[in-house]
């Protein structure tokens, strides 16, 4: 019999953890080893039962969950996901905690029925067994990607970049674009995040980068040299073209690969669009999303390229894409900046 992974809970409500444990507890691959009420209590629970997976609350009373977190990710590294509340303030607080060292999040359930409740449940626990796998180091650790020079000359075969990223992509992204020079062809970026987030999230990318990155809160935008687009965390992202010029188009259709944005709908369009002109740059990610799509940009004539294990949280996504054949170049996360550049500036 496989031994079941252990989970520790850390939330100031008596109720939730209630609630957290039954839903936990009805997975068989996992336990519930403790609950504590605030931090200070988890110090001294973590010591005494090692557990596989902490989940976390954000915002309790004498230490939150964010100083917390920088405290464990500098004394006893271990996977985290974070519960965060659906506001702004929460999505900036969820940011800086992926940024220091969780794996993933989820949030306090609004569900109004049955249904909703079981996938709420499949998503929790989805989640958390995946932290109990993830690359902790990678995601704690801060990647230096030697910094791309502008380069005189233009690109003259490729017209886009397109990057896709689900879990650990939010910290991955930002590694990449801040990496990147701004006279570079347009950027579109579809990471699995919740509609609430995207707008921190773009401005994140926008602060740490040279490039101006925007949130695609609008649709039919153009595409813009110098410019990075993210995709709204309720909307698939295409790219089309009309009278020569590109531009990023929401699209309401159901999830794909249980995603909303889906990033096969992304590069998929792209591969339509776009052909032999685009780059395609898949990310530390959980699940499929992205290997389809990205095989169909490299039947194109796209150039992809795909992160590798070592600097993934979650070598899900790339895997697939690797295992189908859909991709040109493997690179840590640190190279990929320099990729990029090489196949923009040499073509």
């Amino acid at each position: 019999m496989n031994k079941k992974l252990k989970v520790m809970i850390v939330d100031d409500s008596p109720v939730f953890r209630a609630l957290l444990t039954e839903i936990i507890e009805s997975d068989p691959q996992l336990t519930v080893v403790a609950a504590a009420e605030n931090p200070y209590e988890a110090r001294d629970l973590i010591k005494q039962h090692n557990p596989d997976v902490l989940t976390l609350d954000i915002e309790m009373p004498k230490m939150n969950g964010v100083q917390f977190l920088k405290n464990l990710m500098r004394l006893r590294p271990m996977p985290v996901v974070m519960i965060s509340t659906l506001t702004q303030h929460g999505a900036d607080i969820t940011l800086e905690a992926l940024e220091i060292g969780a794996v993933d999040y989820f949030p306090k359930p609004a569900v109004e029925n049955t249904a909703e409740m079981i996938h709420y449940k499949q998503m929790v626990n989805a989640k958390v067994k995946m932290a109990a796998g993830a690359n902790v180091k990678q995601q704690h650790k801060t990647h230096h990607a030697e910094k791309q020079e502008k380069v005189k000359h233009k690109s003259k075969q490729f017209d886009l970049i397109a990057i896709g990223a689900s879990t650990g992509g939010t910290e991955a992204v930002r590694s990449v674009l801040s990496s990147l020079p701004s006279n570079l062809p347009p950027i579109v970026i579809t990471q699995h995040i919740s509609a609430l987030f995207t707008p921190s999230f773009a401005q994140r990318l926008d602060d740490a980068s040279e490039m101006t990155v925007r949130d695609l809160a609008v649709d039919s935008a153009p595409l813009v040299n110098g410019c990075a687009y993210v995709a709204p965390g309720d909307q698939h992202m295409v790219i089309v073209k009309r009278g020569g010029c590109l531009y990023c188009e929401l699209d309401d259709r159901p999830p794909v690969n249980r995603h909303k944005p889906s990033v096969d709908v992304m590069f998929d369009a792209i591969a339509e669009t776009l052909k032999d002109r685009a780059i395609g740059v898949i990310l530390t990610g959980m699940g499929q999303d992205g290997a389809a799509g990205m095989l169909n940009m490299n039947n194109a004539g796209a150039f992809t390229i795909a992160q590798d294990e070592q600097s993934s949280v979650v070598w899900g996504m790339p895997r697939v894409a690797v295992e189908v054949g859909a991709v040109e170049k493997v690179a840590s996360l640190n190279k990929i900046p320099k990729l990029i550049c090489d196949t923009l500036f040499s073509s």
